[in-house]
């Protein structure tokens, strides 16, 4: 039976290919599809889905990364258990957008605006152009900051990632919970191979507001992050601080 996934709601600003393989996720990590089981092809899954086949590969694209699948000449396989690594629901890399705990912890916004003139060149851009600007805050429910981020993106961002690119030319519309979680991945299915760098420091005391300390007092970290592309080009540049005490970071690197 045909299943489109056009269809209304947040979920409905995702790219075909990530709701092609949002609902195949779901079936593998449920079991619907055993492991070992061989998937349907690429023309029934498109029928399925009502898309192309070139959304379908994307979305097999996605879920080959993500260890869920694998393929050979003989087609693509649910991958058994030990080929999925620790668990099939072990997080992947991820940018910080879109709520994770309860809306009333977390804030998300997109603007468009100059950065500083600092970092202007770093993402080749002219003194005073704007760009997609990017702040992401967790909060206790006390309000006191947890993790507070913003993240600015280069030109070549906004013209590599087709996703990023929509944000872009409606970045007035998203102001309240971007959804940006999938950034990393968005970059891959361009065709970018990213570097991560990240610099992590004991920032000073900021003072101020008490939703810019930290719960209990606690120590807080700050993380310097620039994600380039394979030719060196800087992607997006992000500063992080986060509540020590709260805090965990995962480093990967890929070349």
């Amino acid at each position: 039976m045909a299943e489109p996934v056009s269809e209304p709601g947040p979920r409905a600003a995702l790219p075909l290919y990530l709701r092609v393989a949002a609902v195949l996720r779901d079936d593998l990590i449920q079991r619907r599809i055993s492991p070992g089981t061989r998937l349907p092809s690429e023309r029934h899954l498109a029928h399925r889905f009502h898309v192309n086949r070139q959304t379908v590969r994307g979305a097999l694209q996605l879920l080959r990364d993500e260890r869920l699948v694998v393929t050979d000449r003989r087609g693509t396989f649910a991958a058994e258990h030990d080929q999925r690594g620790p668990s099939p629901t072990a997080p992947r890399r991820s940018f910080p957008g879109g709520p994770r705990a309860a809306d009333a912890l977390v804030r998300a916004a997109l603007a468009w605006e100059a950065p500083p003139v600092a970092l202007a060149a770093r993402l080749s851009l002219a003194p005073g152009e704007p760009t997609l600007v990017h702040r992401h805050a967790v909060l206790a429910p006390s309000g006191v900051s947890l993790q507070r981020s913003v993240s600015w993106f280069s030109r070549p961002a906004l013209t590599e990632i087709p996703q990023l690119g929509r944000y872009r030319r409606v970045a007035d519309r998203y102001r309240q919970q971007p959804d940006l979680r999938l950034l990393y991945h968005w970059m891959h299915h361009a065709g970018l191979r990213t570097t991560h760098r990240e610099s992590v420091g004991v920032p000073q005391d900021p003072g101020g507001h008490p939703a810019d300390r930290a719960a209990d007092g606690a120590a807080r970290l700050s993380v310097h992050r620039v994600v380039s592309d394979q030719h060196g080009h800087a992607l997006e540049v992000t500063d992080i601080d986060v509540a020590a005490r709260t805090g965990s970071w995962t480093y990967e690197f890929s070349g």
